[in-house]
């Protein structure tokens, strides 16, 4: 049995802590310093930790290997299992030209930019965040924004700052599972504190969005629309991530959203010319003016439908207990770790939810989806083999991460520094958010940063009193605000709409509503600490 040490270097526990933020920070500075590829990273932090693990921390070899593999098959199932059957589902509906319906269908909700830039960025954003994440909402909505009209910087701009709020919950909830797994806490639990402070920021998102489209006027002419649809989502995603299923939270907010701005009759309001001349200063696609059948609209909506159906289905009681029967544990081989304490640590087994897992919810959806939309069988498995094909560098990205993070995990360096973090006392509620943030804005992915600094988030908060469930979704809700600012998003927003190179003019635009909203959200998680919000978690 291989027991962790907190202190194993000379004693001491800030030298130990030094060393094992080594993998760490060698990610973080080849992403953020040398600009390598992502997945090049990841396997370069991935031999760092196990260095680590082996030579400073005295864990076997054979189980410090173990440990990695055992990150890496949980990042293929059910991580990547998720993300690659979403993905699929979304390429279908390209596939069969629906998305293009489905698009046009969202476009004709009003003639006002700046109510389209609410539709388009911020509602069809987060319905695309919720299936294919991984910068497709900023690529896809930056485009649409300039085809209506949009000049491409500010497209780009309100793309950017509209994918914040979805993204703890996108690709169907993978970085909250993934926060689950890598930090032992209950999903249920880190989902519904997580969905106590992302859909605050959904109340002002809108509001940002109408003034950088349109500055003060923009507020000023449509401040009713954008908290209506800011309201809307914000409590769609705070009741599916606490109430029915964090996998369901972006869809059913992202329709809710849309759903307001139908009904608020502001938002039906012809712009004037001035506006419409001020802020349309690009040139607008004639492809938006298709007539569609009602029919066909109809089925470029059915994917979502299915999967808002089946993931509900999925949580009525009886049901949900019979899909946790197929759940298979196993002993992992060549793993038997215990905690400082001698108790043995949960990554001793491994879970393995073959059907009520979501990524296999999500893969019922896409067959049914395949019928629906008229897909063959043969192009359905040809466009989910294209879909691996396109993530191929994700998936090496991935699972070399959670190799890492399982290594750091249960070599016991993460709790090395979750320990020597925890002297920073009642202000780690404050440095919480600010450290999520980090690390999306280097490695732009929210699901990467909860894998990296998951854990030892946790174990900061047990050490200095702190509730462990608060500090973990403090990692995520502020990762999200780093999303703007990733390289990765600058460079696909400015690929996007044909602004190459213009990445540094994309980030200065953007800098100062990272910031801002991050402190917020660092004042939040405060008041969360503290009796003054307490009573807004569960």
């Amino acid at each position: 049995m291989y027991i962790q040490e907190l202190e194993p270097v000379a004693g001491s526990l800030g030298l130990s802590a030094l060393v094992a933020t080594l993998p760490l920070v060698i990610v973080l500075v080849l992403l953020g310093g040398v600009r390598m590829k992502a997945h090049l990273a990841g396997l370069t932090g991935l031999l760092a930790a196990v260095l680590v693990a082996w030579l400073a921390y005295g864990m076997p070899l054979d189980q410090t290997l173990s440990s990695g593999v055992q990150g890496a098959v949980f990042g293929l199932f059910p991580i990547l299992w998720i993300v690659v059957n979403a993905l699929w589902v979304y390429r279908m509906t390209v596939r069969t030209r629906h998305f293009d319906i489905l698009r046009r269908s969202f476009g004709r909700l009003s003639d006002d930019p700046r109510i389209q830039a609410l539709v388009v960025a911020f509602c069809f954003g987060a319905l695309l965040e919720a299936l294919a994440g991984f910068g497709a909402p900023v690529a896809i909505c930056s485009v649409m924004l300039v085809a209506l009209g949009f000049e491409p910087v500010r497209a780009a701009v309100v793309a950017l700052v509209a994918n914040t709020a979805p993204v703890a919950f996108g690709a169907m909830g993978t970085p909250v599972v993934t926060l689950a797994q890598v930090t032992g806490l209950p999903l249920d639990d880190v989902a519904s504190v997580v969905g106590r402070q992302t859909p605050l920021l959904a109340l002002v998102v809108p509001l940002v969005l109408v003034g950088l489209v349109d500055g003060r006027r923009g507020l000023r002419e449509t401040w009713v629309p954008a908290m209506a649809c800011g309201v809307a989502f914000a409590v769609a995603q705070f009741a599916a991530s606490n109430y029915v299923s964090a996998q369901l939270a972006d869809i059913g907010a992202a329709l809710a959203g849309a759903g307001a701005l139908v009904a608020v009759p502001h938002a039906r309001v012809p712009a004037t010319e001035a506006v419409r001349a001020s802020v349309l200063t690009g040139s607008r696609s004639e492809e938006l003016d298709e007539d569609d059948p009602r029919g066909e609209v109809v089925r470029a909506y059915a994917p979502y439908a299915l999967i808002v159906v089946i993931f509900s289905i999925a949580q009525i009681p009886v049901v949900k207990d019979w899909l946790a029967g197929a759940t298979q544990i196993y002993d992992w081989p060549f793993l038997n770790v215990a905690n400082p304490d001698g108790e043995a640590v949960s990554g001793n087994v491994f879970s393995w939810p073959i059907v009520s897992t979501g990524g296999t919810l999500v893969l019922i959806a896409g067959l049914l989806t395949a019928v629906v939309l008229g897909v063959h069988a043969r192009v359905a498995v040809k466009e989910w083999a294209a879909t691996v094909h396109e993530l191929r560098f994700a998936i090496l990205t991935v699972t070399s991460v959670l190799a890492l993070a399982y290594v750091m995990n249960l070599s016991g360096q993460a709790a090395t520094i979750g320990h020597f973090v925890a002297a920073a006392g009642a202000g780690l509620a404050f440095l919480s958010p600010v450290l999520g943030w980090f690390g999306v804005a280097v490695s732009g992915s929210d699901t990467s940063a909860n894998a990296l600094f998951g854990a030892l988030q946790v174990t900061a908060a047990r050490e200095s009193g702190l509730s462990p469930e608060l500090l973990a979704a403090a990692n995520s809700s502020g990762g999200v605000l780093g999303k703007m600012i990733s390289p990765q998003n600058l460079t696909i927003a400015c690929a996007a709409v044909g602004l190459a190179g213009k990445e540094g003019d994309l980030l200065r635009r953007v800098l100062p509503w990272s910031l801002g909203l991050l402190l917020v959200m660092c004042l939040i998680v405060v008041g969360q600490s503290s009796p003054v919000l307490g009573w807004m978690l569960p």
